[in-house]
């Protein structure tokens, strides 16, 4: 049983987060996560989820007695088809609304109930997603923090970067949409917290009323599984997320071909949820393995040799590089993939751009057991320096949170 602070039993607090923090799968439930046992350990709290019908209950994963109270408000199914997707996102376009904004924004009775009679000395809400509640969060908290774990217009803008006609042009559109409400809201909350340095940089540039502070992505501190290295290399993630999907699209077509040429004998193992999304650019290779959903990456990371990130787009930081950092292993990353991370190429991890330098950055490790444990070791420091839970909550306890 979680067992709260003595003195949150005079603080309350409330989480609102369209996306589950449990299972910790992911980095946008692993920060969620370290936000609400942060809040959990000072306020009474309280937690408004969302699920999508038919899903399975988001409030039976919380740990027993974290929080005081936990409301859940039903989204209507969507059919992931590309018809339907195209379809919806065009209605969108027509009434300037972003997607994911679109899909959780529209619930403000629910909201109004869960909030009824409440009062709360903090709100904190989780992606800019529901940003447009601040009038009924307002209503309820003295202070209401907006936690960005991306910032939503560079996010959709970098989509426009790597994809293709139409959908390029969707993607921009978009972006726009986003950045004219990220202008509009991002002023009115108490604070925003941002992923990264670079992205705090971008708030106050787009927003320079708006009162901002680090709250860098983290995973809880684990100890390097000691699991022995195989003839593998990984990547890991929701492969459902367009980064992810688009990076493995660009490994698989760029980089693979020759990396399977060169090395007869090595396995890519793709670690994560949803693998339906990337099996079509694979072709039913033999040496990729989909694992589907793990409960728990790091022992798969930690098998591999080599953990490479060629991501290409994208916002905040990515968690990905820091699971491998606790594993102790070895990244090749895109210089975008690196992004906003206070990573030296070279010392903590290796940055390569362009197919014929990733392919022989990966090369060059499987060859290199030493500079492979070398890079491990120092990305395991910094790891632990600086991207645990507990790292990130001194943090928030410097802001008075």
């Amino acid at each position: 049983m979680w067992k709260p602070a003595a003195d949150s039993q005079s603080k309350r607090a409330l989480l609102l987060a369209p996306e589950a923090p449990y299972p910790l799968v992911g980095g946008g439930p692993a920060r969620t996560a370290s936000l609400l046992e942060y809040l959990a350990r000072r306020y009474q709290t309280d937690l408004i989820l969302f699920r999508e019908d038919g899903a399975g209950d988001p409030a039976a994963a919380v740990p027993d007695g974290l929080v005081r109270s936990k409301y859940v408000i039903t989204l209507p199914r969507h059919s992931r088809g590309k018809i339907a997707r195209l379809t919806r996102n065009l209605w969108r376009l027509l009434r300037r609304r972003a997607p994911l904004n679109d899909r959780f924004g529209s619930f403000r009775e629910p909201i109004r109930r869960a909030l009824d009679g409440q009062r709360y000395d903090l709100a904190v809400v989780e992606h800019f997603w529901c940003a447009a509640y601040l009038p009924e969060l307002a209503a309820a908290a003295k202070t209401v923090i907006l936690d960005l774990h991306n910032i939503e217009s560079a996010l959709l803008e970098s989509y426009a970067q790597v994809e293709p006609g139409l959908r390029a042009l969707l993607w921009r559109r978009f972006a726009r949409i986003s950045l004219a409400e990220e202008r509009r809201l991002l002023p009115s909350f108490s604070l925003v917290l941002a992923a990264c340095e670079k992205d705090a940089q971008t708030v106050r540039s787009l927003a320079p009323e708006a009162r901002v502070a680090v709250y860098p992505n983290t995973i809880p501190h684990r100890p390097a599984p000691p699991v022995p290295e195989q003839d593998v290399i990984v990547f890991s993630g929701n492969l459902e997320y367009p980064p992810n999907r688009h990076a493995v699209r660009y490994f698989a077509s760029r980089i693979w071909p020759a990396l399977r040429r060169e090395r007869p004998e090595l396995i890519w193992r793709i670690v994560g949820r949803n693998p339906e999304a990337v099996r079509p650019f694979l072709r039913g290779d033999p040496r990729v393995e989909l694992t589907g959903p793990v409960e728990d990456a790091l022992p798969w990371i930690a098998a591999a040799k080599v953990v490479v990130v060629p991501v290409q787009c994208g916002s905040g930081t990515r968690v990905k590089i820091l699971e491998a950092w606790a594993a102790g292993r070895a990244v090749i990353s895109t210089s975008f993939g690196a992004e906003g991370l206070p990573a030296r190429s070279g010392e903590h991890l290796w940055v390569a751009d362009g197919e014929e330098a990733f392919l022989q950055a990966v090369l060059t490790l499987l060859n290199s057991e030493p500079l492979r444990r070398r890079l491990g070791e120092s990305g395991r420091r910094l790891y632990e320096r600086e991207f645990t839970w507990d790292a990130a909550w001194r943090r928030l306890a410097d802001l008075a949170i």
